[in-house]
């Protein structure tokens, strides 16, 4: 994916036109033109672009996506050691700016990456991505990403009074321990939601799972799907203040347009426009 760049001056929503792609082909997150968010020009390993950036922040710690256009709108990347919500509708590029999140990390950053999908089962999501170019399979072969799915499923279960999610907290605990992980993405955290019966108690559980996962230095994603008058659809951003990234497709006038907004980001400042972005 890339996105616009922040200093770009971007035309008003309802005149907005999709930019211009430079290849046939569709790529990644935050938009490019093969398959994966268009990276900056590097220098050993490493996005020059986010380096520059990050160089000259004071405060809270940065941690560079690899992103084009998404590193320069945060002033440097996400929120260091803390959790970040991406919320969209379906189609919208939640899941595959979280996936580039960690496949930069490991291949620009040497920052292993875990990833905890309730989606699409590990195989599946490296075909997805490898047709993307992304060479998710050769990362995880490398130990550079471990891929776990969590499989819930609400008609096996037997409600015996309250619950806990510790079953969540080993199984992250052991990919984490594993590779040495320091990136963390939850791809459709909203499945707990739907299949664990007190919603009251999944909340309460993923605020302290957050806490643990910033506790352990982790960097980590959040993706949810949004709801009808929410970021989320279970009012899961009342958790996750640090930094909040909502993605939104749309279209107008017969043409499709992806855009971006950060809508929080505690402890820095940012863009506050909504951005156009490319697959």
């Amino acid at each position: 994916m890339k996105t616009i760049h922040a200093r770009h001056r971007l035309p008003p929503t309802n005149s907005a036109k999709a930019p211009a792609s430079t290849t046939a082909r569709a790529k990644p997150a935050a938009a490019h033109s093969n398959g994966r968010h268009k990276p900056a020009s590097h220098s050993n390993g490493r996005s020059k672009h986010s380096e520059d950036i990050s160089g000259k922040l004071r405060g809270i710690a940065k941690c560079p996506t690899g992103i084009r256009g998404l590193d320069e709108i945060t002033l440097g990347g996400l929120p260091r050691n803390r959790t970040t919500l991406v919320s969209g509708e379906a189609g919208s590029g939640k899941t595959l700016l979280a996936i580039e999140f960690i496949v930069r990390g490991a291949r620009d950053f040497h920052e292993p990456g875990v990833i905890l999908t309730f989606d699409e089962m590990g195989p599946e999501l490296i075909t997805n991505f490898d047709s993307l170019h992304f060479d998710l399979g050769g990362l995880v072969q490398r130990n550079l990403i471990r891929i776990d799915h969590l499989r819930i499923d609400r008609s096996e279960m037997l409600p015996t009074g309250e619950f806990n999610l510790d079953g969540l907290f080993v199984r992250l605990a052991a990919s984490i321990e594993a590779i040495k992980a320091k990136r963390v993405v939850l791809d459709g955290i909203e499945t707990l939601f739907d299949t664990l019966p007190n919603t009251a108690i999944v909340r309460v559980e993923l605020h302290r799972l957050f806490n643990w996962l910033k506790e352990k230095k982790i960097t980590s994603i959040i993706t949810a799907m949004r709801g009808d008058n929410n970021l989320t659809s279970n009012g899961l951003d009342e958790y996750i203040t640090d930094c909040v990234i909502l993605m939104d497709h749309r279209v107008q006038n017969q043409v499709s347009t992806r855009r971006l907004r950060i809508v929080k980001y505690r402890g820095s400042a940012h863009g506050t426009n909504e951005y156009p972005c490319l697959i």
